[in-house]
């Protein structure tokens, strides 16, 4: 093609596509007129592609250049400060807006949320910014158990009489990691079988338990070790008194030890270490001090302030030893373990569950006062009058005095673990109370039953990406926000988890109809399905998942997401092929014929195609043509699955390529390898 004819396709001028031609990679001559044809083409084609770059590039720049303008003229805009996660109607005050307006503005990017679920900094940024509000990043918010419950009890003791208070027993909290022993030390000290109780030996909610030891009473909080717990832990540290740390001599500080360490250090709580396993043999209970020592947490017998009590749950050795150093830290805190029976309550929700026979029950602990039968409570969002109250054992009683755990009915609806509790005496301001709760956009109608309506992806570019719709219902709410969590943990690109509904309780028939139409999974954890429900999954054809164990769930997701990933496809050459005979050729599929000269060729190969051209008898650089795949070989009219080196055979080639006499085909093996998260 002549150099003119090609500036001119190309709306330059000659001088200007030679001066370009060498930085696309063409190097001709200042005195050229012409180039070939086949290059002529891929000039056109490179030049093409850089102007579409060029164009997109420019229309970023053009974006970036909007942006800033549009910061400029609103630098005067409203800003606010967003904690990491914010409810929706709170994000709605915190933008002076009415919420409808809020939810409105969210429907419109594809986000549906109910007035009480919590949105991400990063979505509330976005959607602020379309409402012309600015934002800023800030900390979690200042409400959080740690500082109302220990700033209030403070807060409560200081106005007290001191003639009036007394010595309450220490609420103590278990910590440590998965299977290191911490619900055996519990069983060992309560002489009862805890861990039988739980499912696979894995504490799967918060209990609190207890005990007297030596004429002292003295209050225990087994927390979860497993990850999917982490939110439970800290739970279990903000309500401590008292910490035990308890790590396995034959393991050794993990991953959950150094975060049981974390959350112990930021409450700034005394803690005894409990070198568990000591029975094993060849365990190094030296060891595990220096594991300490490591983190900076010096054993006392090694100069250090950490008190370290070997034990073994198992033969229960050392747990004598461990109770009287727990009473000896309890007699040092003393000053802090004081409560007026008869003054201002003051207590927490340790968990909380729906029973199906007496509604929503909360396991709780009294830190200050005295909580009575027929009290009215606000806790949170909810609020009820006690019908009754009952001990770690079962039996009705009709107080419950400081650190002592009791499970209370009555309530119209679960309270969140970690809210405080809070007795209103007089009927009418009770009653003034509840109506400014249930005016409230905050006001739950049913806790921690979050309903989505299912979309369709309004993102076309998205469409690659597969979904594992789930329907969660789960006996109490500890186990419903862990698992959450822990699903939250195996999303990946490619393959992402929507939790269409979760809640309390038994799977309904709305929860198989949502299933159906979804296709999600039913899921129930430590719940059963409604008989009417079960009757419906089964006409539907419609699996329900029951768990026990947090691992067997996310181990049965995390199956699933490795199937629905695609493969990774690699490639390795196994030979070439010469052409010799050309039978057949159209558009899409050629018939040919010629020689393995290296290696060996099969059947569903991808094939490239190169073709050496010889000019004046001297070969010149393989250009290639472009590649498609071996659908068929044959030797002597039989199909044949692969051909050897040095052998004839026809093929059928299927690929838009023109192939000609003298081409060499490379011959490569596609090699799947399933991947896993």
């Amino acid at each position: 093609m002549n150099i003119t004819e090609l500036a001119r396709r190309l709306k330059v001028t000659p001088n200007e596509l030679k001066q370009n031609l060498p930085k696309l990679g063409f190097h001709i001559g200042p005195r050229a007129i012409q180039i070939p044809d086949k290059q002529a083409e891929k000039v056109i084609k490179i030049w093409q592609e850089k102007s579409e770059k060029e164009k997109v590039l420019a229309k970023i720049k053009e974006k970036i250049s909007q942006k800033n303008e549009k910061e400029k003229t609103s630098e005067s805009c409203k800003v606010i400060t967003l904690p990491p996660t914010i409810q929706v109607y709170r994000f709605a005050e915190e933008l002076s807006m009415s919420v409808p307006k809020v939810m409105s503005e969210l429907m419109k990017n594809g986000i549906l949320a109910s007035v009480n679920e919590n949105l991400d900094y990063e979505i509330a940024a976005i959607i602020a910014e379309n409402l012309g509000v600015k934002t800023v990043r800030g900390e979690i918010e200042q409400e959080d158990l740690t500082i109302a419950l220990k700033s209030k009890l403070e807060e409560i003791l200081k106005k007290e009489d001191k003639k009036n208070l007394e010595p309450r027993p220490p609420v103590v909290v278990v910590m440590g990691h998965v299977d290191h022993g911490k619900s055996s030390i519990l069983d060992a000290i309560r002489k009862s079988k805890i861990v039988d109780q739980e499912k696979g030996g894995i504490t799967q909610h918060i209990g609190a338990y207890q005990v007297e030891i030596n004429n002292h009473l003295i209050t225990f909080i087994d927390t979860p070790g497993h990850e999917a717990f982490q939110c439970m832990r800290a739970r279990g540290g903000e309500l401590a008194d008292i910490a035990i740390l308890v790590i396995a001599a034959d393991d050794g500080v993990l991953l959950q030890t150094l975060e049981s360490v974390k959350i112990i250090q930021q409450e700034g709580i005394p803690f005894i270490v409990a070198i568990n396993k000591i029975d094993k043999p060849g365990v190094d209970v030296e060891r595990v001090k220096k594991d300490l020592s490591k983190i900076n947490l010096i054993p006392e017998d090694w100069g250090g302030k950490v008190i370290c009590v070997p034990v073994s749950a198992k033969t229960r050795e050392g747990i004598d030893d461990l109770l009287e150093t727990i009473n000896l830290v309890a007699e040092m805190e003393k000053d802090k373990l004081l409560t007026n029976p008869k003054g201002d309550l003051l207590g927490v929700v340790v968990e909380s569950h729906l029973d199906s026979g007496f509604g929503p029950v909360a396991s709780i602990i009294v830190y200050q006062g005295t909580l009575e039968k027929g009290d009215n409570v606000v806790i949170g969002q909810t609020y009820g009058r006690l019908r009754s109250i009952k001990d770690q054992l079962g039996n009705l009683v009709d107080i419950a005095k400081a650190s002592f755990p009791v499970q209370i009915y009555g309530l119209k609806s679960l309270p969140q673990a970690g809210e405080l509790i809070e007795v209103i005496k007089d009927n009418r301001e009770f009653k003034k109370r509840i109506k400014q709760m249930t005016q409230s956009p905050a006001f739950k109608q049913e806790a921690f039953a979050v309903n989505y309506s299912q979309q369709k992806d309004k993102d076309k570019s998205v469409k690659s990406i597969k979904y594992i719709n789930i329907i969660l219902r789960t006996n109490v709410v500890g186990s419903l926000e862990a698992i959450t969590q822990d699903l939250k943990k195996l999303d990946h690109p490619e393959v992402k988890i929507k939790i269409l509904k979760k809640g309390l309780g038994d799977l309904t028939e709305a929860d198989v109809d949502l299933a159906k139409a979804a296709q999600a999974w039913l899921i129930s954890f430590e719940t059963q399905i409604s008989k009417s429900a079960k009757q419906l999954a089964y006409e539907l054809n419609l699996k329900v998942n029951h768990y026990q164990v947090i691992y067997d769930l996310t181990e049965d997701i995390k199956e699933e997401i490795n199937k629905l990933l695609l493969p990774e496809v690699s490639e390795k050459k196994i030979g070439k092929f010469e052409v010799l005979k050309i039978f057949q050729q159209t558009n899409k599929e050629i018939i040919l014929g010629g020689r393995v000269i290296e290696g060996k060729i099969i059947k569903d190969g991808i094939a490239r195609v190169w073709q050496t051209e010889i000019v004046n008898g001297e070969k010149k650089e393989p250009e290639l043509k472009g590649e498609g795949r071996l659908t068929q070989l044959q030797i002597n009219k039989k199909d044949v699955q692969e051909v050897k080196l040095g052998t004839e055979c026809g093929m059928k080639f299927m690929g838009r390529v023109k192939i000609e006499i003298g081409d060499i085909l490379e011959i490569y093996q596609e090699i799947k390898k399933q991947r896993k998260i």
